[in-house]
């Protein structure tokens, strides 16, 4: 696996690119098509990865994913660059780290927010108001289910995590119990 500063600098010279060419919507949807391709035919990506295939081979198989899945020309420009240096087969991690760089630019943050059940829309909204508040960003909530919460919420949400589940506070209840 490559460091993460490597798979970094290549998000991060597309991230800048989009922005200076006015392109990031178009980019950003073209890189979750080719998400979801190599999700749905992971042997792409091992071809890609194998030495068993010469590069004239690799190159053949991207130019014809990119002429029956066309994208902007930035794309397809990164897809190539990424094959030619054997990084292809990371591509899925570069993305994520590429969104990342997108929505710190857009002053977005993501909350994976998991609930012991679904949150109405309504309750989904009052949490994202009040974490904007918290946060200073705009929050796209991603709603998990955990039956073993029994109650309440844990939050994730750049890198903290804030854990108001009946589990978690049964737990300390308990800890204290037995400490005194």
């Amino acid at each position: 696996m490559a460091p993460s500063a490597i798979l970094g600098r290549y998000a991060r010279s597309l991230a800048e690119v989009v922005f200076e060419e006015n392109v990031e919507q178009k980019v950003t949807e073209d890189l979750l098509t080719y998400v979801e391709i190599f999700k749905s035919v992971p042997d792409l990506l091992d071809t890609f990865d194998s030495p068993r295939f010469s590069r004239e081979t690799k190159e053949s198989i991207l130019n014809e994913l990119l002429s029956k899945y066309p994208v902007h020309q930035l794309t397809s420009n990164f897809l190539k660059i990424l094959l030619q240096h054997n990084k292809i087969s990371l591509f899925e991690q570069i993305q994520k780290i590429y969104e990342t760089l997108v929505n710190e630019r857009k002053g977005i943050a993501f909350a994976q927010v998991t609930a012991s059940a679904p949150l109405s829309k309504e309750e989904e909204a009052n949490l994202a108001a009040r974490l904007v508040g918290i946060t200073g960003k705009k929050i796209s909530v991603e709603q998990q289910t955990d039956a073993s919460l029994l109650g309440g919420v844990v939050i994730k949400i750049d890198g903290a995590v804030y854990d108001g589940s009946i589990k978690t506070q049964l737990a300390e209840m308990k800890r204290r119990i037995v400490e005194a």
